[in-house]
C-alpha cells in the first residue's frame, strides 16, 4: 500500500494533543504526591502511595511510547519524502502500533485512577441509614 506524505502528517495534531493530555495528567499527579502528608501512617495512605507509584510509571511509559510514535511518524515522512515508499509505510505502521500501545496504557492508567478515587471514597462509606440518621439528628 502506498501512502502519501500527508498521511503521517495527519497524526501530528493527534499525537501532540495526546502528549499534552499525558503531561497534564503527570502534573496533576505530581501535585497530588507533593500534597501528601508524610506524617500520616495509615493503611489507606500506603495503598494510595502504591497506587500513585503505579500511575506515575504508567504515565511515564505512555509519554515514552507517545514520543516514540511521534518520532517514527516524522521518520516515516522523511522516508516517504526521500521516495522510500515501502520503508516509509513500514515505519508509519510501527508508529501506529506504538500509538496504540500508548493509548492502551492510558486506559489502564484511567482504571487505576478510578481505583484510587474509590480508595479515597472508602473513608466516607457509611450506610445510607446512618447518613440519613445523622442528618436528621443534626437538624
Amino acid at each position: 500500500m502506498n501512502i502519501t506524505l500527508t498521511t503521517p502528517a495527519m497524526l501530528f495534531p493527534a499525537i501532540s494533543l495526546l502528549l499534552l493530555a499525558y503531561t497534564n495528567r503527570f502534573l496533576t499527579l505530581a501535585s497530588t504526591i507533593r500534597n501528601l502528608d508524610p506524617t500520616q501512617d495509615q493503611e489507606n495512605t500506603h495503598a494510595q502511595i502504591n497506587n500513585l507509584r503505579k500511575r506515575i510509571q504508567l504515565i511515564k511509559r505512555m509519554q515514552e511510547f507517545g514520543a516514540f510514535s511521534f518520532f517514527l511518524c516524522v521518520l516515516s515522512m522523511l522516508a516517504i519524502y526521500a521516495n522510500y515508499q515501502t520503508i516509509g509505510s513500514s515505519i508509519f505502521a510501527g508508529s501506529l502500533v506504538l500509538l496504540l500501545y500508548s493509548l492502551g496504557l492510558s486506559v489502564r492508567e484511567i482504571n487505576i485512577s478510578v481505583e484510587a478515587l474509590d480508595l479515597h471514597l472508602s473513608h466516607f462509606n457509611l450506610d445510607r441509614k446512618k447518613r440519613k440518621y445523622s442528618r436528621e439528628k443534626s437538624q
